[in-house]
């Protein structure tokens, strides 16, 4: 075979054979794209059945709260001894100060700055300072005069609540407590005017004798936030 023979046979193998490498590589893409694609759908598959059975959870679930509210409100309803329960609950909460509550009453601004130019010469002026006896003293005369929840400056007073004087910081329910002073307390506010009364303790003391800013003032509306905590006694047990 001559040499011109030989290079036309060498030159149609590398033709064939690069024919040959084109094709395998072509097929090769094809079907890793199809693989590609086949698992991406695979993987959507799955996200769709995921989604799927998470609605239906979650249907049950609301289904099942709804049934569950539905069934309280039927009990609540029908069985007489459980509304005299609930009932009871939230009086007891509210003696507590543990929900919030609203209802006529009355409520009392103090304010400091009440002394004129003229007057600071007459005055001491560390006496013209509302103190923790001003407040514990209003509170106790409100709580005489009827009031069934008394709030200052959003503290909720209990039973056990300390209304301390340091530093010459208010403190009440251990919180600081800034002027203006404002003293709310919900009851029948026509009995609790009587603490406005001349020569009474919010006239007589707070006005006449350390020449303080006092407002007084009826409400039908008073809204009191629940006391933030949880109420504890140290030393009252209960008895078994």
């Amino acid at each position: 075979m001559s040499k011109k023979a030989q290079s036309v046979v060498l030159g149609l193998m590398c033709l064939v054979l690069t024919i040959g490498i084109c094709v395998q590589i072509k097929t090769t893409n094809n079907n890793g794209k199809a693989n590609e694609d086949k698992e991406l759908n695979n993987l959507k598959t799955q996200v769709l059945k995921i989604k799927e059975k998470y609605n239906e959870s979650y249907q049950r679930l609301t289904n099942a709260q709804n049934e569950l509210e539905k069934v309280r409100e039927n009990v609540a309803n029908s069985d007489d001894q459980l509304k005299k329960i609930k009932e009871k609950i939230e009086k007891y909460n509210t003696l507590l100060g543990i929900t919030d509550i609203k209802g006529q009453g009355v409520k009392i601004t103090i304010l400091n700055e009440s002394i004129t130019n003229k007057m600071t010469s007459f005055v001491n002026s560390k006496d013209v300072v509302v103190t923790d006896v001003d407040i514990l003293e209003m509170v106790n005369e409100l709580k005489n005069a009827g009031a069934e929840a008394i709030d200052v400056n959003g503290q909720r007073i209990l039973s056990n609540t300390s209304i301390c004087y340091n530093d010459n910081i208010i403190l009440i329910n251990g919180k600081k407590v800034t002027a203006p002073i404002t003293i709310s307390a919900i009851g029948f506010s026509k009995g609790m005017t009587t603490i406005n009364r001349p020569g009474g303790y919010l006239d007589n003391w707070l006005v006449n004798v350390k020449h303080l800013n006092v407002n007084f003032r009826e409400e039908k509306n008073i809204e009191m936030k629940k006391y933030i905590g949880i109420p504890s006694f140290k030393y009252a047990k209960t008895i078994n």
